[in-house]
Order: structure tokens, then sequence, then C-alpha cells
């Protein structure tokens, strides 16, 4: 739960940033040189990469695989798994277009791919997280493996989110935002059902041994 609440921490208060233009204004420049000095390296490998690293990251991968990854915990009736990796999802997906058109920030000047609606935050980065940590949430037991593959699995997001800033799709701070915000919606999902679910066994232990002990007596 620490670990959700320090990259809410980390999201909150890029978008709070955003909204003060002075630091605003910091960080755009921070962006642009990033920009600058990173677009104009381009080696056939790493394109290659990036580019496929972004298809996974759109639509037309990331919906099927999320339909797939849902089909096989129902099948495996992991109906708590199902219930986070949903509510993941529902706390990630509805934010992203209306949060970047909240901030309208411009795209990059130039990029390799199409881009559409404003730059920040990311919404492959964003996408990436919530795929990426959900997984590992969803089919690692809890305990320090699954700790340590959560920031695995973050890293590999901002890998994701980092193709975007080599394809000249996003600026940087897009993407720290965006992995920040999908990764604490994967885990913050996980801690709401888990709690549901114990507050409600609780409840049931309780209302079972009251009707034990009211026999007996």
């Amino acid at each position: 739960m620490r670990f959700a609440l320090v990259l809410w921490a980390v999201a909150g208060m890029l978008f709070v940033a955003f909204a003060i233009p002075p630091v605003r204004d910091v960080l755009f420049s921070m962006d642009e040189w990033i920009y600058d000095t990173t677009y104009p390296i381009k080696i056939g490998v790493l394109t290659a990469a990036a580019y496929t690293l972004n298809f996974i990251g759109s639509g037309l991968f990331a919906w099927p695989f999320r339909l797939l990854i849902t089909l096989i915990l129902a099948g495996k009736r992991r109906w708590d798994a199902v219930a986070a990796w949903l509510l993941a999802l529902a706390l990630s997906e509805p934010f992203i277009w209306s949060l970047k058109a909240l901030y309208g920030r411009a795209r990059p000047p130039e990029a390799l791919v199409e881009t559409v609606s404003a730059s920040f935050p990311s919404g492959h980065a964003i996408g990436g997280a919530v795929m990426a940590v959900g997984l590992v949430i969803a089919f690692v037991p809890a305990g320090p493996a699954r700790r340590n593959l959560e920031l695995v699995a973050a890293g590999f997001a901002l890998i994701m989110g980092g193709s975007r800033i080599y394809l000249g799709a996003h600026y940087f701070t897009d993407v720290l935002a965006g992995v920040a915000f999908g990764s604490a919606a994967a885990i913050g999902a996980a801690v709401l059902v888990h709690r549901f679910l114990l507050r409600r066994f609780v409840r049931h232990r309780q209302s079972a041994l009251e009707a034990l002990q009211a026999r007996q007596s």
C-alpha cells in the first residue's frame, strides 16, 4: 500500500505542478531540452523496439489482451483477481481523456508516429502500467516476490513510455505521470478489493460465531 501511496503522490505532484505556471514553465523547459537532445538520435534496433512497444500499448492490442486476461481469470474462478483487474481499468482509463482535455498540452513538434489528442499524461504509459502491474497482481501470490515484480512491471511500463519519447510522441513528464498514475491505479485497486473481501470475511465469521453462541445458550 505504501508503494501505491508513493506513486499517487508522484502523479499528484505532477498534476498540481502543471497547474502552477512558474513550475510548469520549468518542467516544460526540461522536457523540451530532453526532446531536443534525444529525438535526433535514432538507431535501427531501438526504433524497431519502440514501434513494437508502441503497438503493444495501442488499443488494437491492449483491449483484446485485457479481455483475454479477464476471461482467463474468470475461467479459473478468480473473482477477486477479476474484480481487481477490472477496477484498475475503471480507475485509470476514464481519466486519460479527461486529464488530457483538462491540461491540453500540445504534443512535441515532430514524431515518427501519428498522434491524437493532447500530450499530458501519456495514455500509453498509463495503460502499460495498469496492464503490467495488474498482471503481476493477478497471477503472483502476495508477498515479497510480488512486490519486487511490481517494481519490475512499473519499470517495463516506464520503458514502454520511454519508447513514446523516443518516437517523439510524448515528453518525459507525460510518461512519468502516466506510469505513476497507472501503477498506483493497479495497486490501489488490488488493495481496495482485498480490504472489501477481508471485511466481508470478518463479518461472515462474526455472524457465524454469534449464531453458534446463540444456539449453545
